[in-house]
């Protein structure tokens, strides 16, 4: 066993060393307003209104939010955002971020969108997975037909059909060009039709090395069980399996549709349960990397400790490449660059799209740093340290 390598998450020298003193003041200006709760809702909804009136707003928010959340508004406008990330080490996953269109003109675009972004990262070198929602794809009443065991019409068997070709077509393209790709996870009520098409792509692709991966949502309570059932599923049909493991993204959703409807809520009963869930994950999976890749997107510290700590005591190396870890553009800087400094094999993910298009994104960002107890004012903290810090040196 090797010791990990020593790392400290206070360290913001490390954490910043890519900002200037004007971006780093910009950040502590936008942290502190993010700060303020009622400050994030009233600004978020006045942003949203000024969009939908045509109002001269676009230019504020891509020099302010948008800045500090997204790569650019095109794959060619994330370039800088992918060349300064690599100056320190960490890996770009390059995150189409437009929502909300349902028709089978967009979910074409949108499979191009993503095989582009494949295409990009096979002649990087810095962008080490691509990523896709299934719901960019395909009708999500459809898949939820689908999960239920619906009859489903003749056309809804078709846009089903179609779905199935486009999310192929992305594999195939990762497979050929020799870049892994991360199929998110959605809500309960489509996930189990989104992961029957994870093990159909893995059992195709995967069979060499892991190519795609599944992602697990660790704050609903099944997901240690599913995971140890896709891992004895992949040992019998002979692939590798690849895991992005999360904590969650639809949690409030989640309870409210499941009280609507009846049936027990899928998600944890707490934050600690959450928590427990993850780590045990992280262990079960690190304890069969033989046959498991995964990449931990978390912006936990003592998670990132645990697996820092699992890899030493298996003789991993950090620079293992079936094991990453993952943290959003614009948040945990202090996780991402300290990692990475470390030589452990760390990712941003890098949204982009029209301002317009990933105002949904975007505000669900700022609304999750204000509600993730502490977040903002972890992140806010950090910043203002360094500023000190540099004011002193």
């Amino acid at each position: 066993m090797n010791p990990a390598p020593t790392v400290s998450f206070e360290d913001t020298a490390i954490a910043f060393a890519d900002k200037s003193d004007a971006e780093l003041y910009k950040t502590y200006l936008l942290f502190a307003a993010m700060n303020n709760n009622s400050l994030v809702k009233m600004g978020g909804g006045m942003m949203k209104k000024a969009l939908s009136w045509n109002l001269p707003v676009k230019f504020l928010i891509k020099k302010s939010i948008f800045e500090q959340f997204c790569g650019g508004e095109t794959i060619q406008e994330c370039t800088p955002t992918i060349h300064k990330l690599a100056a320190s080490g960490i890996g770009t996953i390059l995150d189409y971020s437009v929502e909300g269109e349902s028709n089978e003109a967009s979910f074409d675009h949108t499979m191009h969108e993503i095989i582009a972004t494949i295409d990009m990262a096979a002649n990087s070198g810095h962008i080490p997975f691509s990523v896709f929602k299934v719901t960019g794809l395909a009708d999500s009443d459809v898949l939820a037909k689908a999960q239920l065991d619906q009859e489903m019409d003749a056309q809804d068997k078709a846009a089903y059909s179609r779905a199935r070709a486009r999310v192929k077509a992305i594999c195939q393209r990762a497979y050929d060009k020799g870049v892994r790709v991360f199929i998110d996870a959605e809500e309960s009520w489509l996930q189990e039709t989104i992961d029957q098409l994870c093990y159909d792509m893995m059992e195709l692709y995967n069979q060499e090395r892991p190519i795609v991966y599944n992602t697990y949502q660790l704050y609903r309570h099944d997901r240690l069980d599913v995971i140890k059932r896709d891992f004895e599923r992949a040992q019998k049909h002979g692939y590798f399996l690849g895991g992005k493991l999360v904590r969650g993204a639809y949690m409030e959703k989640e309870a409210r549709v499941a009280q609507q409807k009846g049936y027990p809520n899928p998600i944890n009963p707490s934050k600690q349960a959450t928590d427990d869930l993850y780590n045990q994950a992280l262990k079960f999976c690190v304890a069969h990397v033989d046959r498991i890749a995964i990449c931990a997107g978390t912006h936990n510290e003592q998670s990132c400790y645990l697996l820092m700590d699992l890899m030493a005591q298996r003789g991993l190396a950090p620079s293992d490449e079936r094991i990453y870890f993952a943290q959003l553009l614009g948040m945990s800087d202090n996780l991402s660059y300290n990692l990475a400094h470390a030589g452990y094999k760390v990712a941003k993910y890098v949204p982009y799209g029209p301002v317009e298009a990933v105002m949904p994104y975007l505000l669900r960002r700022a609304d999750e740093n204000t509600a993730i107890a502490g977040q903002t004012s972890r992140e806010f903290g950090l910043v203002k340290k360094e500023l000190d810090r540099r004011k002193h040196k």
